[in-house]
């Protein structure tokens, strides 16, 4: 094969592009390698001629294809599409923490080890001591609003 040939170049390219959907998936890649044999084929017919035609048709059939037949592909190729809780306040609900710095008496703030880190937190207007077990009852702007555990033993 020769790289002077555009119609050959166009027609590799468009095909190296089909074959890369398998590494890369989504739908995409092998639209774009339709958009380059469309133009190997334009140039092999003599409908355009030179790099200025080919690459404004590369970009107008790659639009074209992109718009018309993205669902189509879509459709085929799947995707890994799920839907997760996004009430951030209903996971931590409930959610055990330890203090680590007294929280209160009052409204005075105090910290809590949560989630892998530590937060701001209040309490529920008595002293709670550092090591005791809170449950987390709600978010007051960045501070956790909790409560100590009571053992019923």
């Amino acid at each position: 094969m020769e790289l002077s040939n555009p119609i050959a170049v166009w027609l590799v390219l468009g095909l190296l592009l089909m074959l890369a959907e398998m590494i890369i998936p989504g739908g995409i890649v092998i639209l774009l390698g339709a958009a380059c044999v469309v133009v190997a084929s334009a140039l092999a017919i003599g409908i355009i001629d030179g790099v200025v035609q080919s690459l404004t048709l590369w970009f107008i059939a790659s639009m074209v294809l992109l718009l018309g037949f993205r669902h189509v592909t879509q459709r085929l190729v799947g995707g890994d599409s799920h839907i997760d809780n996004t009430d951030e306040e209903m996971d931590l609900y409930n959610h055990v923490a330890i203090v680590k710095q007294a929280i209160g008496p009052g409204q005075q703030t105090g910290r809590i080890s949560c989630l892998g880190s530590e937060w701001i937190a209040l309490g529920d207007g008595s002293e709670i001591k550092a090591g005791t077990k809170v449950r987390i009852i709600c978010r007051d702007n960045i501070a956790f609003v909790v409560e100590p555990i009571i053992d019923t033993v």
